[in-house]
Parts: C-alpha cells; sequence; structure tokens
C-alpha cells in the first residue's frame, strides 16, 4: 500500500497540518492501494500564500523562460508516461493499455498543443492613437480536477496557466489522486520556481469549497459535475473571482438513413469507451425511423461482443468503473431504465458473468427510450446507451437540443449539406460528424449546464490572461 499523504506547497513535500486519513480504493479489487490526507483551511492558506508570493516573480519571467520550463516539462512527462499510465490504471480502473495510450498520452498530447499554441501568441498588440492591448496572468489560480480523465484535465489547467504567468494551486480528485502526485515530481524535476505550483490533497467540502472563496485565489477552474459547479459558483461569487466550468453533458448521436455501415457500432463504441465516465459520450442514439429495427440489432451485438475485465490485462476491453457510489448510481440508473419501460436489448443490473467484484458494469443498451424518461436526461457516467427513433430532421434536432446540457453532439450522415445544416442547429459547443474526433488543439466546452470558458490551444491560454488596455504607449 503507498503512503502518500504529503502535499507540494512552495517547491516542497510536506506534512499536512493536520493528519486526515483518506484510503484510495483500486476499483477493479476494491482494495486499498494508497493512503492520502485530506488538506485542512491551514494547508489551503499555506499553498495560496505560496502562490501568491510566487506570482510576481513568475509573471515577469521571459515568455522564452516559461516556454522553455513547459518544454521541459513535455520531456519528463514523455520520460514517465508509464509511471502516470500504472497510476492512472491503478486508480481509476482504465486498462493498462488504454491508460497508457490515451489517459496518459492525453498529457503529453495537451502540452504540445499548448507549447505550439503559446509559440505563436501575441501577448501585445497596437491600437490606433499610441495604445496599447496588453495579455497578462490573472493571478492565483485554483485547479479542480475530476477523476475520469485526470492528466487530460491536469494538463488542460496547469499548463496553459503555468505558461501565460499564472501560480496555481490544484486540488486533485480525491478518488483518484496518484496521478496528480506523479505529475507533481514531474513538476519538481523539472526546477520550477518555488511556489508556481502547489498540489493540496482534499474533498470538495473541505479544500474544494476554501479554494473557490478563498480571497487570495484570483481565478477557479474547475472540472467535474454540474452539481458541483453550481455550488462553486455560489462559493466563489463573493470574492468575485473568474470562474470557469466544464461539466456535465448528455450528448446525441443523430444517425440519418444515410448514414455510413459502421456508423452503429461506431456510436455504441464511442458511448462505452473509458467505462461510459467521459462528460462528451454520445450517449442518446437518435436514429432514423427506416433503419431503426436494423440500429437496434447491430447496438446489441455490438454491446455483447464488448468485454468487460482486469484494468492489468492487456489488450481493448474495458475497465471497471472508478468507485462503489458510481457504481450504485449506475446499477439504479439502469434499474429506472427497465422500470420506466425502456427496452432492455444488451446487458443489465448486476455484474458481468465471471466477475464477483470490483466496480464491473455490465455494457447495456436500452431501445425505445423517449427523451422524457430519466436514463435520457440524467447523466449515467457508465456504460449505458439509450436508443431514441426519429422520423424526421426536425425532430432529431428538437430532441438532441431537449436537454439541459450542451458539450458534443455527434451527426452521422453522407449527405455533406445536411451535416452542416444540422451541425448550425446543435446548441453544443462541439460537434462530431461521422465519428471524427478532434486532430489538433481544440476549444473543449459546452453551452448551457454543461459549463463556461474552453479549455485547449490557444483559448485555453485565453482563459487565464486579463486584457489590459493602455494610453499613451510611446515609442
Amino acid at each position: 500500500m503507498l503512503d502518500k499523504r504529503n502535499f507540494y506547497i512552495n517547491g516542497a513535500w510536506v506534512a499536512p497540518a493536520k493528519p486526515r486519513d483518506l484510503e484510495v480504493i483500486n476499483p477493479a479489487t476494491e482494495e486499498i492501494c494508497a493512503v492520502i490526507s485530506l488538506g485542512d483551511q491551514a494547508d489551503t492558506d499555506a499553498a495560496v500564500a505560496a502562490a501568491r508570493a510566487a506570482f510576481d516573480p513568475w509573471s515577469m519571467t521571459s515568455k522564452k523562460e516559461r516556454l522553455d520550463m513547459i518544454r521541459a516539462l513535455l520531456e519528463e512527462y514523455k520520460r514517465r508516461n508509464d509511471d502516470m499510465a500504472e497510476a492512472i490504471s491503478l486508480e481509476m480502473g482504465a486498462p493498462i493499455d488504454m491508460a497508457t495510450s490515451a489517459q496518459a498520452g492525453s498529457g503529453s498530447w495537451h502540452i504540445e498543443g499548448f507549447i505550439e499554441a503559446f509559440e505563436k501568441m501575441t501577448l501585445e498588440s497596437r491600437l490606433a492613437n499610441d495604445e496599447l492591448i496588453v495579455r497578462e496572468p490573472i493571478g492565483v489560480c485554483g485547479l479542480i480536477t475530476p477523476w475520469n480523465w485526470p492528466m487530460n484535465q491536469v494538463t488542460l489547467k496547469a499548463v496553459p496557466a503555468m505558461a501565460v504567468g499564472c501560480t496555481v494551486v490544484l486540488k486533485p480528485s480525491e478518488v483518484a489522486p496518484l496521478s496528480s502526485i506523479v505529475f507533481t515530481e514531474m513538476v519538481h524535476a523539472v526546477g520550477f520556481p518555488a511556489g508556481v505550483f502547489n498540489m493540496v490533497n482534499g474533498d470538495g467540502v473541505g479544500v474544494g469549497t476554501q479554494l473557490s472563496s478563498h480571497p487570495d485565489v484570483d481565478m477557479l477552474s474547475f472540472t467535474g459535475s454540474t452539481r458541483a459547479g453550481a455550488l462553486i459558483t455560489k462559493a466563489a461569487a463573493d470574492t468575485v473571482k473568474r470562474v470557469t466550468l466544464e461539466l456535465g453533458g448528455k450528448g446525441a448521436n443523430i444517425v440519418f438513413a444515410d448514414a455510413d455501415d459502421k456508423a452503429i457500432e461506431r456510436g455504441v463504441k464511442q458511448c462505452f469507451g473509458n467505462t461510459g465516465q467521459s462528460c462528451n459520450a454520445p450517449t442518446r442514439m437518435l436514429v432514423e425511423r427506416s433503419i431503426y429495427d436494423k440500429a437496434v440489432k447491430v447496438a446489441a451485438e455490438t454491446a455483447e461482443k464488448v468485454r468487460v475485465g482486469d484494468p492489468k490485462e492487456h489488450g481493448n476491453h474495458l475497465g471497471p468503473v472508478v468507485s462503489d457510489v458510481q457504481f450504485g448510481k449506475i446499477q439504479d440508473l439502469i434499474q429506472v431504465g427497465i422500470d420506466e419501460g425502456a427496452r432492455l436489448i444488451a446487458g443489465g443490473t448486476g455484474r458481468p458473468e465471471g466477475l464477483n467484484r470490483g466496480y464491473f458494469i455490465r455494457p447495456t443498451v436500452f431501445a425505445d427510450v423517449n427523451n422524457d424518461m430519466r436514463i435520457a436526461r440524467e447523466e449515467v457516467f457508465g456504460p449505458v446507451l439509450t436508443m431514441i427513433p426519429f422520423d424526421s430532421e426536425e425532430e432529431a434536432i428538437r430532441i438532441a437540443n431537449d436537454t439541459v446540457y450542451g458539450l458534443t453532439n455527434y451527426i452521422q450522415t453522407q449527405d455533406k449539406e445536411k451535416a452542416k445544416r444540422v451541425a448550425r442547429r446543435m446548441r453544443s459547443g462541439m460537434v462530431r460528424i461521422n465519428g471524427v474526433d478532434s486532430a489538433a488543439a481544440a476549444p473543449f466546452g459546452g453551452y448551457k449546464q454543461s459549463g463556461n470558458g474552453r479549455e485547449g490551444g490557444i483559448w485555453g491560454l485565453e482563459d487565464f490572461l486579463e486584457i489590459k488596455h493602455v494610453t499613451q504607449w510611446k515609442d
């Protein structure tokens, strides 16, 4: 069992001000794999004070100096990619091959994207009459990250913040904290100045709320549930700090009759990716009625072929969901779907055959769902797909947009004009056509209760910058 009780404050690993142990559970075995400590107000205050003291000197360093540090971090990250993958697999159950390529790999991919974007970014520009526009770092940033894609989210926040000259205090998910500890080791190895990066473990009620309401924190960046995002926004209101939120989703995948032959199979697999624990998953499959019966058959067959197994095993399979809480929530919602009258065509409640422990879920598909059912409206966050028939393009658009969320929607059609027409009417921050995902650093974020702000590329850098207008700037 790993002992990871210390925090990283002001360039050093330090013991908590007051020990509050929390066991980290391996979701594949339900056994304790590590012990961390939950921070208290004194720990949060110390981390924020270190970040505040480091802000002035760090913000005054040159763009080149900061870029050089980020480039060094990229090299250290690549060197320790396997360590990162093992930590993620252990803490949240990602199968080791997926943890190595997608989970850990997302971190280096984002760092590379930020380096490229920041190299091209202009921090000063001129207006007429000797007026200057300056982009400056906002200040001390609190970063609260989730357990489902830990390094994807840590690098999407910490790297652009430090690159533009901010200092940070990271609070990773207490459910999956081990990967953030490895990331902190990388930051320390590279030699960022003391106080530029700080990490305090804690829960939302404790360190999360303390960062959100702290008067010396200038910005709070959060990824997680919509419910928690609303609480964080309220906690931050009294200090009028900037708050950026990347929250939940209930993505619609509109499959028209002229979709390609692999559209249904692809949609099922995309929904089940990361064991369904992705906010941008296409969890509502809307299928044109003329192909609906065939689509239901293909979806059931595809789900039945999906293998669930031990995260330590190599191969293309699903691991467990992250915790007993998530396992219970998903089981309850599957039962809700059955009780609501949806037609269960694959999976169901209980663990997959041959697995008697671990938080493993049967890959589940419901057909004949209507958009008023809870399973069509609530974010399940597990490998559960709902299928809804539609009769017209207009009806598909209406159903897709009939949700409080607006993160990612999907369109399957070989008609280019239809694809463009429907994409423009999707009330979401991202639209994916025919299964094609982003190939470059792009803005990630949503409309409505999916949050505000954008992460990734130049848009992610801009979130951490203030705009200053200066007159009479004479050469």
